[in-house]
């Protein structure tokens, strides 16, 4: 009986670069990409994990808090991708710890893939938190969710026109059923390989001052901090008036959210 091997990581790939998802908690440990779960409660999220990992689901708390987590494991095209489910969040603005898990493990943790889960029955709503995601990254996909019910609801949408208007993938999907998971996969696999490179939708900056500002600013938290992977999104909050953002600037304690979190093994559990 010949003797298979199991293959290691690709060391090219992006998430052997950054030592930062292990600090976060996340071990990339026979991963090549991570990617992260995000959306609003009650956009079937859960089923788009389920729909993803199958069994291969752990459960477990983020280092530090209380709040739970989901991880779970898939391969698609030969390639191992890690899915770690956030916590579900209308927004990233850190008014809560589910909050504030969900917008530092996308600004600091520096996924491979966000997926963005939306209720194509709320999409309004919805896109609030995508576009935060994508002032965060470039590399998104929206899993436009629950499209049974929306036409159920007489409601039709425009995935395409979403798309270009929004700079990355829309899938349409109805997880329950896995319909629109197999694109879903391979535009992960796509982003994660760079074989597909977004550009995002991002927020104008209001008045020709207002932009100026926000240029001037991003330079010196990029000067201040260079190894922040987003320092226009901090420069925003800012300006926006975000206190703990303004607070972790002037003790310096922003620099050190780069590598916040300890390596927790997961534990063995039934699925999220």
């Amino acid at each position: 009986m010949t003797e298979t091997k199991q293959a290691s990581p690709c060391v090219n790939c992006p998430a052997h670069h950054t030592g930062n998802l292990i600090r976060l908690g996340i071990s990339m440990e026979n991963y090549d990409y991570v990617v992260a779960l995000a959306g609003n409660p009650n956009t079937g999220k859960s089923t788009v994990f389920n729909a993803l990992t199958g069994l291969r689901q752990h459960t477990g708390n983020w280092p530090g808090k209380t709040v739970s987590r989901a991880e779970g494991g898939f391969e698609y095209n030969q390639k191992r991708f890690k899915l770690v489910d956030l916590p579900g969040t209308y927004s990233l603005l850190s008014m809560s710890a589910d909050e504030e898990i969900a917008r530092d493990f996308l600004l600091f943790g520096r996924p491979d893939v966000t997926v963005v889960v939306a209720d194509a029955t709320r999409l309004e709503r919805n896109l609030n938190l995508v576009l935060q995601v994508l002032e965060i990254t470039d590399r998104a996909v929206v899993c436009l969710n629950l499209m049974d019910e929306a036409r159920r609801h007489g409601l039709q949408i425009d995935d395409r026109r979403l798309a270009k208007d929004l700079g990355v993938p829309v899938i349409p999907a109805e997880a329950r059923q896995r319909t629109g998971i197999p694109q879903l996969l391979s535009a992960i696999h796509d982003i994660a390989t760079g074989t597909l490179v977004c550009r995002p939708h991002r927020v104008p900056g209001g008045s020709r001052a207002h932009s100026r500002m926000v240029e001037d600013l991003t330079r010196a938290v990029e000067e201040s901090f260079p190894e922040l992977p987003n320092a226009r999104w901090v420069a925003l909050r800012l300006l926006e008036g975000d206190q703990q953002i303004i607070d972790a600037v002037h003790t310096g304690a922003l620099g050190s959210l780069l590598g916040s979190g300890v390596t927790e093994p997961a534990r063995e559990g039934s699925g999220a």
